[in-house]
């Protein structure tokens, strides 16, 4: 090949890293620089699962909505708070409350069982775990349920009815009766287990059932029993009654003046709000605040916001068409888009030095190198991003910004990626015939010469179709973001599907992978056919 090509081909590649440089300078200025917001009022940030309907999910506008977020909305605007309304993963929901990353947990909050866990509201709803099944399927009472295969959501109110450490000896014995009890992801999947067949019945929250059953059709039956009933509570970290005591002031305000019973006709659940004045002691025996005894920003329900208390019987589901799916989904694609670039840019390079590190005389460095990449290989990635991101609390005691979500995850990725590509490397640079490094001795080159002019370009050659096999799982892998509660696209893809009841915008997230991993493929195709020069 001529030297004008190769220079031609340097400045290229020079210029292609000139633009990712550009591009994580543009990621890191945005996050650091945010731009001014009033720091004057205080933040109330409240944790939810935004998979979660009527309480909290995501609408057909892209927006948060549901009962709690519109409660939690009303709250704040009566103490003169910023709401910061913040999805977070179920399972890390304490460590997120640990850590202060949030103030409270609002979201159809079981109180049952976690009485001393939380510094605890009172119950503002009595809900109920009911059993939905077909019309079709001949069963009527929870007595049928004997030898079906019924479906709960994994770490649910259902399953703890049914086999959890309180759970009466009636359920027990109906969950000993079942031919299995399957635990599925989310209620979506459960629906989607009822109507193919799969599972004879699925168990679940009453409001919950109701808002699925108001966006299907007229083929389900919601049986009269019900498995077991429990109350709902906001939930503050164990000592913060300061807090607590503000909220729930606050609440009985707007229940004193029917704000709240508005807000609860909103979302048609008459049937299961519970918030009373006379609940005049907390679960720690603490007394409740009286209402008067503050007016702190207190405003009348006749200055409340029309949208916010504007009865209306109950949520409708509105369904999206696939353009408005692909137009919410454009921020997750974006965040998608940025994982996996910056994890490529640090991974790549990174895996290198680890490689040579893995290859030292010195026996020290190569054990380090071996422990490492035993490590980032045999644990779970998403073990691993847990704890970049909640290692600074728990070792250090240092509460990080929500914005360090971003940087774990990109650290996280990195880490574990370069373990990957180390390994990759070394075996390329390994493969090279021991007789190219003598002979470059021998023509005087030096060892970084050598590497650098002989061996390194034969190891690209060599790795590039298992680095691009690792570069497509990376595209995959991006959806575990969601673990460190970043909302990349799959994570807001569930988050629509949730509001939806529809599995529909999941086969449009699968669709825009397929697409990238596709365009991904074909890059390092070219890439591969450019470097037949060094066959």
């Amino acid at each position: 090949m001529n030297q004008v090509k190769i220079i031609k081909r340097k400045k290229y590649f020079a210029a292609g890293i000139l633009c990712i440089l550009v591009f994580v300078l543009a990621l890191f200025a945005s996050s650091m620089f945010p731009g001014k917001t009033s720091s004057a009022k205080q933040e109330f940030i409240v944790g939810f699962d935004a998979e979660f309907p009527p309480y909290g999910y995501m609408d057909e506008n892209g927006e948060y909505t549901g009962f709690d977020l519109d409660l939690a909305a009303e709250v704040c605007k009566r103490r003169d708070w910023t709401l910061v309304k913040r999805p977070v993963i179920w399972d890390s929901k304490d460590s997120e409350l640990e850590t202060g990353a949030i103030s409270c947990i609002w979201n159809g909050f079981t109180m049952n069982g976690r009485e001393s866990q939380y510094t605890w509201s009172t119950p503002y709803v009595d809900n109920s775990q009911v059993v939905i099944t077909r019309k079709d399927s001949g069963i009527m009472k929870l007595s049928d349920l004997s030898g079906k295969v019924l479906a709960v959501q994994a770490d649910s109110s259902a399953l703890a009815a049914l086999e959890g450490y309180d759970a009466t000896d009636e359920n027990k014995a109906l969950a000993a009766s079942l031919k299995d009890l399957q635990q599925v992801e989310n209620y979506n999947s459960a629906f989607m287990n009822l109507e193919s067949g799969m599972v004879d019945a699925i168990a679940m929250d009453i409001g919950v059932a109701a808002y699925q059953l108001s966006a299907k059709d007229d083929t389900f039956l919601m049986l009269d029993e019900k498995l077991s009933s429990e109350e709902y509570g906001i939930g503050f970290k164990l000592g913060n009654t300061e807090l607590r005591d503000e909220v729930q002031l606050t609440l009985l305000e707007m229940l004193e003046d029917g704000t709240f019973d508005n807000i609860v006709k909103k979302w048609g659940l008459e049937d299961s709000a519970c918030l009373s004045k006379e609940d005049t002691t907390y679960i720690d025996g603490s007394q409740v605040p009286v209402p008067g005894s503050s007016k702190k920003n207190n405003e009348s329900a006749s200055n409340a916001d029309s949208s916010t208390v504007q009865a209306s019987g109950g949520a409708k589901v509105k369904k999206l068409g696939i353009t408005e799916i692909i137009k919410q989904l454009s921020s997750g694609i974006t965040a998608t888009i940025s994982v996996f670039v910056l994890t490529l840019l640090f991974a790549m390079p990174l895996g290198l030095v680890i490689a040579a590190v893995r290859m030292s005389r010195f026996k020290i460095l190569e054990w380090i190198a071996k422990i490492y990449i035993s490590i980032m290989r045999g644990t779970p990635l998403m073990l691993q991003l847990l704890v970049v991101f909640f290692a600074p609390y728990y070792v250090f005691r240092i509460s990080m910004p929500y914005s360090y979500r971003f940087y774990a995850t990109i650290i996280g990725f990195s880490l574990n990626y370069a373990a990957y590509f180390a390994e990759i490397y070394r075996s390329g640079i390994q493969g090279i015939p021991q007789g190219q490094r003598e002979a470059a001795q021998i023509m005087g080159y030096s060892k970084g010469q050598t590497f650098f002019r002989i061996i390194f370009p034969q190891m690209v050659k060599r790795v590039l179709p298992p680095v691009t096999n690792e570069i497509i799982t990376l595209v995959k892998d991006t959806s575990l973001a969601f673990v460190l509660s970043y909302t990349e696209m799959f994570t807001l893809a569930k988050q629509i599907a949730a509001g939806q009841t529809s599995l529909f915008p999941l086969f449009v997230a699968g669709v825009f992978y397929y697409v990238f991993n596709f365009i991904v493929a074909f890059v390092m195709e070219g890439i591969e056919k450019r470097l037949d020069y060094y066959r």
